[in-house]
């Protein structure tokens, strides 16, 4: 590449980069703090336009006031780089900003090589931050270049938490114990539901842009990147999953039904978009990895405000939205996350692992003032309980609160927004 033209890339890049406000306050940020001392890279992963950038911002401005270096590999102008251009980009940054210990490189993955040239300058003592949004790209070369050397967190759209402070309200306990701060949450909750907590949507006030962003996902992140020549059926399954949020997904009823052909081609297709961070699968909780295999996936949005907007008249689903967002938080809190399944049948949403061990079991409803709908999920959890030797069991509901103790188990039951905003 030719060195007046990246010189004048990088200095345009850096300038936009430092001129951008730092933007809503991302959680994930004490915890990318207690890896900066490390050795190690951070990895920022996430699907597109979740709010990377903004975060390597917001890193710069609190961890990094000595100076840093920085690339951002989404630029068209960079096209055409190539991995032997990394000498000559180190080159060009150090004569633009000095020697500097840290180097972020943004969307690394849309520069080839880019895992050999991080490595090398590990050896002489560099750290970097970088971001990506392939997770398949992401894992496969810190995989096989950067083994035990790097660390990842994993960055989703606004939490409701962040969201709530985005929209400038304090989420604080005492808003509970208020009818005027029950409301508010209420309300707040109610938009975020349905249009979810991608950044730029809701800083512009524009949820066309959502439309936009997930035709750049179907077609650049995943049709471009994989070579699909089909985009239509790869269009008309991403359709069907952002439609059926929350529900079992079976690969041989869609490859009938959609005509994919075969098993193998639904299989990679899905493959495909949860590498791309729009989509997750969801195994039965199984002690045997053949069962959790075989068995049919639950299917999640990255995001409700992008499945709401680009599904078929999803809206008035409001009981899968709301066990998706559930979901998404129990992933934030790094929760290893898969449904249960009774011996006799019964459905818990979510049993949550941390380590080996089954830590949790949630179920998510929107009330139970119906007695069928109360019995049947006591009854649900209850079996799940005697079955996995747990005291505890979790229901969230929009409105209740109360402990039901059945035999030697206690089922809290709790409202939605304050669990969402962590209490």
């Amino acid at each position: 590449m030719e060195r007046r033209l990246l010189k004048e890339i990088l200095l345009d890049q850096r300038a936009v980069f430092e001129k951008k406000r730092p933007g809503t306050r991302r959680d994930v940020l004490p915890d990318v703090g207690r890896h900066m001392d490390k050795p190690h890279v951070i990895t920022l992963a996430g699907v597109r336009r979740c709010g990377k950038s903004t975060l390597l911002r917001q890193i710069a401005k609190q961890f990094l006031t000595s100076g840093y270096h920085y690339c951002h590999f989404e630029d068209e102008r960079l096209l055409g780089f190539e991995a032997r251009d990394f000498a000559l980009l180190h080159e060009v940054l150090i004569e633009c900003f000095g020697e500097q210990k840290v180097m972020l490189l943004d969307e690394v993955q849309n520069a080839p090589g880019w895992e050999a040239f991080v490595r090398r300058m590990l050896e002489s003592g560099r750290k970097f931050i970088i971001t990506g949004s392939n997770a398949a790209l992401l894992s496969r070369e810190l995989g096989s270049k950067l083994t035990g050397r790097h660390v990842t967190v994993d960055l989703f759209p606004f939490s409701f938490r962040e969201y709530l402070r985005h929209m400038g309200v304090d989420a604080n306990e005492a808003l509970l114990l208020r009818p005027s701060g029950r409301a508010t949450l209420a309300r707040h909750l109610v938009t975020y539901r349905l249009h979810g907590g991608f950044p730029e949507p809701l800083v512009y006030d524009s949820p066309d842009l959502l439309t936009q962003l997930y035709d750049d996902i179907l077609y650049r992140d995943v049709a471009t990147r994989h070579d699909i020549k089909n985009t239509r059926a790869l269009r008309e399954l991403a359709l069907y999953y952002m439609s059926n949020v929350a529900t079992l997904a079976s690969f041989n009823k869609l490859k009938a039904s959609l005509g994919l052909g075969s098993v193998t081609t639904v299989s990679a297709y899905t493959d495909f978009l949860v590498q791309a961070f729009v989509l997750a699968t969801v195994p039965v909780y199984d002690a045997s990895v053949k069962r959790r295999s075989i068995a049919p996936k639950k299917v999640y949005a990255v995001d409700t405000g992008l499945a709401n907007r680009v599904s078929l008249s999803f809206s008035h689903n409001l009981g899968a939205l709301t066990e998706n967002m559930v979901f998404l938080e129990l992933l934030r809190r790094g929760a290893d996350v898969s449904y249960y399944r009774t011996a006799s049948g019964r459905e818990v949403d979510f049993a949550c692992r941390r380590g080996r061990a089954l830590a949790e079991l949630v179920q998510v409803t929107l009330s139970l003032a119906d007695p069928q709908v109360r019995a049947r999920e006591v009854s649900a959890m209850t079996e799940a309980l005697d079955e996995q030797r747990l005291d505890v069991g979790l229901v969230l509901t929009e409105n209740d609160r109360e402990d039901i103790v059945v035999g030697k188990r206690t089922i809290k039951v709790r409202p939605l927004a304050g669990w969402l905003c962590g209490f």
